[in-house]
């Protein structure tokens, strides 16, 4: 059984695992999500926060991403900076060009990166959040660049039993509940900032 979040120290650093089944538990990740935003910015000067969300729509395991960027782009009632939707996903064949883009408009943006992952089988269904960067493909042995200063990712599946298929068998409904869940956090720590604003 999930518990519904905890906190986990990976090589010198905190990764939180949230249950995307706890649906309520999504304001604590927006609320982590929120704090390290705010840790970042400060420590590198940062003063924005540009998403990044890796992934395709041809393959269900993998739409992750840009399912998030989607449902950010669409229907959060905050205005974000997205890269990475269904209808221009940022994948394996063109990372490099949209890193570049990236940096040239955001250069002084905390980036959060936004993937699908694999894990243990029992954490399937889990989202997890950290500082640091992601390094997309790992799951499916591919060597892409490290990227993000914070990294969000949903477990689509186990590494013990990985076969090269495994992502197109991936059911629609676990990646729409942690896009949901994932979305809902993002949603919640933007709320956190709004109330944290000074007026005026």
């Amino acid at each position: 059984m999930k518990s519904i979040w905890r906190r986990v120290r990976k090589a010198e650093r905190d990764v939180y695992y949230f249950d995307s089944e706890q649906t309520a538990e999504a304001k604590a990740c927006g609320q982590t999500l929120y704090r390290m935003i705010q840790e970042i910015s400060r420590e590198k000067k940062r003063v924005g926060v540009v998403f990044l969300c890796i992934g395709t729509d041809r393959s269900t395991g993998d739409s992750l991403g840009p399912l998030i960027g989607y449902k950010l782009e669409e229907h959060c009632p905050f205005r974000l900076e997205i890269v990475g939707t269904l209808e221009r996903p940022v994948h394996a064949m063109n990372l490099d060009q949209y890193m570049a883009m990236i940096h040239i408009r955001y250069p002084n943006h905390v980036i959060v990166a936004v993937d699908a992952s694999v894990g243990r089988q029992d954490h399937v269904g889990c989202v997890t959040l950290g500082k640091g960067s992601l390094r997309p493909g790992l799951g499916v042995c591919k060597d892409l660049q490290a990227v993000g200063d914070i990294f969000i990712t949903g477990i689509v599946g186990g590494y013990g039993n990985y076969d090269p298929l495994m992502l197109q068998s991936v059911r629609l409904s676990v990646v729409m509940r942690m896009a949901d869940y994932i979305c809902r956090s993002i949603a919640s720590a933007f709320q956190e900032a709004a109330a944290c604003r000074p007026e005026g």
